[in-house]
């Protein structure tokens, strides 16, 4: 019975169902679009897992939406909405790219370079968001939303300088230097058949650990998890509510930085002109959604988006809509939300049975 129990509290069932929920919802839009669920879910299961390069693909679409999961994961954990892991993503992939292409430097140094530039960038991005939250009391959401436009125009200005911009024309700018690049040595990738194959998911994986000491076992993430749960209580206990604010921040903004840092210098290896938002951060809020906003769930939900995005992309082989991935994890999400009615129910249904 205790056993029972445990499973019907526990948040991994729920999103079990959730996913198995938005999978099932997939197959009525695909019936109604004409298109065979079972093909196109073949198609889409084999893209991931059909070769083992397909699997190093899925890790390297994964990467990034891991440490932007973890960024709005560590931001709701300690009660603060980022909702700008988009901006800050594109501020650290612009910073990346820039220092990779104008600064020539050995290996060993260039790529600590970039990296901890990228997320010093996208923690300064943050903190001026917390600045203006505890100093004006201006509310961080709409800030991050204006920072994410901001990020977005000056990082196509940039990308079009005479300085970086790709010779011959293009919307894009120079690669970045073999240098600065996170690859597996050539003799693995041509061994794993991934010719981007690269460190991203390693660094990923170490960040979601050390985020997870951080907010578990240590004073700062006492401290901060206190001011996400009641800021009054936390103020009354003596912590300074405005100081956590801003290291929450600060901490949130140099993860998704060191996103886009992965994604340039992993697997795009240049920044193109946006037509549009990217995404990444935004994506980064189901990541941490998906994964309960814990820093080892983000390592999994991460994982499942990146191979759902990847599988997804080879829908349109089966003529199938690459949409209908957008479909099934935004049901995902709507299922998650609204998990506690499920709880309720089966709170019932145990209590009657327990009768």
């Amino acid at each position: 019975m205790n056993k029972k129990k445990s499973i019907l509290e526990s948040n991994v069932f729920y999103t079990l169902i959730a996913i198995g929920a938005g999978f099932v919802i997939g197959a009525v839009f695909l019936l109604i679009a004409g298109i065979s669920p079972a093909v196109a879910y073949g198609k889409l299961f084999n893209s991931i897992f059909g070769k083992p390069k397909y699997l190093f693909w899925t890790l390297i679409y994964a990467s990034p939406l891991i440490f932007t999961g973890l960024s709005v994961a560590f931001s709701f954990r300690t009660g603060v909405f980022n909702i700008g892991a988009e901006g800050q993503f594109v501020v650290g992939a612009l910073t990346a790219c820039s220092l990779g292409i104008l600064v020539d430097l050995p290996a060993v140094i260039h790529v600590p370079l970039c990296i901890i530039a990228a997320a010093a960038a996208g923690m300064i991005w943050s903190l001026i968001v917390g600045i203006l939250k505890v100093k004006r009391g201006i509310h961080e959401v709409l800030s991050f939303i204006m920072f994410n436009w901001i990020a977005f125009y000056l990082s196509n200005y940039v990308v079009n300088l005479a300085v970086i911009h790709k010779e011959g024309g293009g919307e894009a700018s120079k690669d970045v230097l073999d240098s600065a690049r996170l690859l597996f040595p050539e003799g693995l990738r041509k061994a794993f058949d991934c010719s981007a194959a690269n460190w991203g998911i390693v660094m990923a994986i170490l960040a979601a650990v050390i985020i997870w000491v951080i907010i578990e076992k240590t004073t700062l993430g006492y401290k901060l998890k206190a001011v996400g749960f009641n800021s009054n209580g936390a103020l009354y206990a003596g912590i300074n509510a405005d100081r956590s604010v801003l290291t929450a921040l600060g901490i949130s903004g140099a993860l998704a930085g060191l996103g886009g840092a992965v994604q340039i210098l992993g697997m795009s290896g240049r920044l193109s002109q946006f037509a549009g938002q990217e995404g990444f951060g935004f994506e980064g809020i189901t990541v941490a959604l998906i994964g309960s906003s814990s820093p080892i769930g983000c390592i999994f939900s991460g994982l499942f988006y990146g191979a759902m995005k990847y599988g997804g992309s080879k829908l349109s082989i089966v003529k199938a809509p690459s949409e209908v991935v957008d479909i099934i994890m935004g049901c995902v999400i709507l299922f998650i939300a609204i998990s506690q009615i499920f709880r309720v129910l089966f709170a019932r249904f145990g209590k009657k049975e327990g009768k």
